[in-house]
């Protein structure tokens, strides 16, 4: 029988989170184990306290023939070196830039004129509309 020692996904959705485990290697990955081995929970901020592995049971099924995975060896590997990583701080928070006024654009001296007129106009339109209520 080939034996692999591989992650088991619980959890729910968004929130994932892994049962090192003993299997089967033809079984479906949510299947039957022979024996559970730790976890793993990616969502914790510590790195150091994501995995929890029990390296004595670990160290047998290897020396028996147990293939660990991918992830679950470099999961191993990791524990073994003691060598997590860090996790990143975000950036400090910094006040919104302003937005720059935009610059009015300069118009031909003959529509400013014309401009000028109709701007007048509306004020007395205004007021007319104004005494008839």
């Amino acid at each position: 029988m080939a034996v692999r020692i591989r992650m088991k996904k619980l959890g729910r959705k968004h929130r994932p989170f892994y049962r090192v485990c003993v299997m089967d290697a033809r079984s479906p990955r949510n299947g039957k184990t022979i024996e559970e081995l730790g976890h793993y929970d990616p969502m914790v901020t510590d790195k150091s306290e994501r995995v929890k592995l029990n390296m004595e049971r670990i160290e047998y099924w290897l020396s028996v023939g147990a293939q660990p995975s991918d992830k679950v060896g470099t999961l191993i590997k990791k524990v073994k070196t003691n060598k997590f990583g860090s996790v990143k701080t975000p950036p400090p928070m910094q006040a919104p830039k302003p937005l720059p006024e935009p610059e009015p654009e300069a118009a031909p001296e003959g529509e400013t004129a014309a401009a000028e007129e109709t701007t007048e106009e509306t004020p007395a339109a205004e007021t007319a509309e104004a005494s008839e209520e």
